[in-house]
């Protein structure tokens, strides 16, 4: 009997999907569905008919269709982004249907109604790394349809795609959406919060760590809170000292309320002053002066973290501060906040602060706060300053501790889930950080550590939006924020987004200028390239790209390689 031949046709593909799915079924999953087959049927479907293509097959969230011709298929994909764009205007973000398109022209095998092969497949891989909004298309589409639409193509360079034998040219349709590195207050519309540093009243200048203590603590509790964004000490603390107006803070930071507040400490007395305001109109929604003993100052904290939930009922249905988890004993506190106060301030700062720590956890033992914190000094230490492997070890063995105290202490979690992911545990270590997020969603820190975990995982996309989210949690950021946002723009093949914000005034880090050459190199500017690869080599002599690359625990070999790729076009060692 001859065997059956199959069959076989050329064939333009496009694969969407909805960003962020699985967030929006976490939020609303009746909703979501409802409104996806709304999408379907009054956006997607009426597009495709009049492209001239059809759609073969539908997933939970994404939908596969052929089409004859490479130049209705790109037509197609712009009109259904746009129109996207306009069904989601006056949505909240986080209820907004956004899609993520791959195109492909190639061999496809027919089997009844449904398509297979690399045809489809390097569409689907095209997909996974567009970023929400955009087009992605192969080479293959681009040398059809160049000339015969009027859309910009913008050429991202060669990438290895997952499971795909040949490296494939990607372009980028420039006419779709592009999120701008600065975009980052319109992230959500969660109701928003900055708590300022209190002032220091005293009589002893030397009590601003005390006042500066009192403020944080309230932060990390606030943080905590279900439905609130909370910005981070970082950017809060930027204001420290400065007479600027409310509202411009509030502006700056895209948040509508604001706290601020004063502390005087003298002898065994406390005076506290608190006020939350709403910057929109400028009003006090809730002020009180609280005049206590300084043993009293814990339930202080407590009453003044009741009275802003309360007061902000209205925009937070349902939500309830949680029970604190720190320590009775006002001595083991007043050394914590001491020590807290000088951890990132400088490597001496950061040792001078770690004997004050362990005090506090000589005089209460299950202080878990005072556990952690010591255990971030010795990550600081180690990663930012170049301390000795030992304190990596430091590190480790007091945030285990943490752990044991408080299993939901958000900074041990995440510095222990960060340390064991390069530790070859990536699997594991994301999964601590995700749940020291679950249990404080505002974590700044937290969220740009996951960011370059992400990128590790093959699930780029995801880490530019993490990325993302740090800098709206903290406007103000550390450099390093910048870096890990490029290193995943990277990954992601958008070269010319990792350039822009490689060379923001405020990025910082070992990996920028190591990054920044591979993205100049992969847009061909190889001058650039070879001078930012040479200005790096001054600082990191030693480096050599497969070095480096054996040391990463990237979970797919490809990343891993489109990394090293990039350093050896740039000219860094191999």
């Amino acid at each position: 009997m001859a065997e059956e031949r199959v069959q076989r046709r050329l064939a333009a593909v496009l694969a969407a999907d909805v960003a962020g799915y699985s967030r929006l079924m976490e939020q609303d999953e009746a909703g979501t569905l409802t409104a996806l087959k709304a999408r379907r049927k009054e956006v997607l479907e009426p597009l495709v008919a009049r492209h001239q293509g059809h759609v073969f097959k539908l997933t939970g969230d994404g939908a596969l269709v052929e089409f004859a011709s490479a130049v209705n298929a790109v037509e197609c994909a712009v009109a259904l982004q746009q129109a996207m764009a306009a069904a989601n205007e006056g949505l909240a973000n986080d209820r907004r249907i956004v899609l993520r398109i791959g195109i492909n022209l190639g061999d496809v095998m027919v089997e009844g109604g449904d398509l297979y092969g690399d045809g489809v497949n390097i569409a689907a891989r095209l997909e996974g790394i567009a970023e929400p909004g955009a087009v992605l298309v192969s080479g293959t589409i681009f040398d059809y349809v160049r000339n015969k639409v009027r859309v910009e193509l913008e050429d991202l360079g060669t990438r290895s795609l997952k499971n795909i034998g040949e490296p494939v040219r990607v372009y980028r349709i420039s006419d779709t959406p592009r999120a701008p590195i600065a975009n980052f207050k319109a992230t959500t519309d969660k109701p928003s919060i900055v708590v300022l540093p209190f002032a220091n009243m005293s009589s002893d200048p030397e009590q601003a760590y005390f006042a500066d203590g009192l403020a944080e603590d309230l932060i990390t509790d606030l943080s905590k809170v279900s439905g609130l964004l909370v910005i981070a000490r970082n950017s809060s603390f930027a204001y420290k000292g400065r007479s600027i107006d409310i509202r411009s803070i509030a502006s700056e930071l895209g948040v509508r309320y604001v706290v601020e507040g004063s502390v005087r400490r003298a002898s065994a007395r406390v005076r506290i002053n608190a006020q939350l305001i709403d910057a929109t109109t400028g009003s006090h929604l809730w002020a009180e002066r609280y005049d206590r003993d300084l043993a009293d100052i814990f339930v202080v904290q407590d009453e003044v973290v009741g009275r802003i939930v309360s007061a902000l009922a209205g925009t937070l249905p349902g939500a309830r501060p949680l029970p604190r988890r720190g320590t009775t004993n006002l001595e083991a506190y007043d050394l914590f906040a001491r020590g807290r106060w000088l951890v990132f301030q400088s490597l001496e700062a950061t040792r001078a602060a770690r004997p004050l720590l362990r005090k506090a956890i000589e005089l209460d033992p299950g202080f878990a706060e005072a556990h952690a914190w010591l255990a971030v000094s010795y990550h600081f230490g180690w990663s930012h300053c170049g301390e000795p492997d030992e304190n990596r070890t430091l590190a480790r063995s007091a945030a285990r501790e943490a752990m044991s105290l408080d299993p939901e202490n958000a900074d041990a979690l995440i510095l222990l889930g960060y340390m064991r992911a390069y530790e070859g545990e990536l699997a594991e270590g994301v999964a601590e950080i995700e749940r020291g997020l679950r249990i404080n969603p505002n974590h700044a820190t937290g969220w740009a550590l996951i960011a370059d975990l992400r990128v590790l995982e093959g699930r780029a996309a995801e880490a530019i939006d993490c990325a993302r989210n740090s800098l709206r949690l903290d406007p103000h950021p550390p450099g390093t924020y910048y870096w890990l946002l490029g290193w995943a723009q990277y990954g992601l093949g958008r070269y010319q987004d990792a350039v822009d914000t490689l060379r923001h005034e405020h990025a910082r880090g070992a990996g920028v200028r190591r990054i920044l050459a591979a993205a100049l190199a992969q847009l061909g500017r190889m001058t650039e390239a070879r001078e930012e690869a040479r200005s790096f080599l001054l600082e990191y002599p030693h480096f050599s790209a497969k070095q480096w690359g054996s040391g990463q625990p990237f979970r797919n070999e490809a990343d891993r390689q489109h990394f090293i790729d990039g350093y050896i076009k740039a000219g860094l060692p191999e």
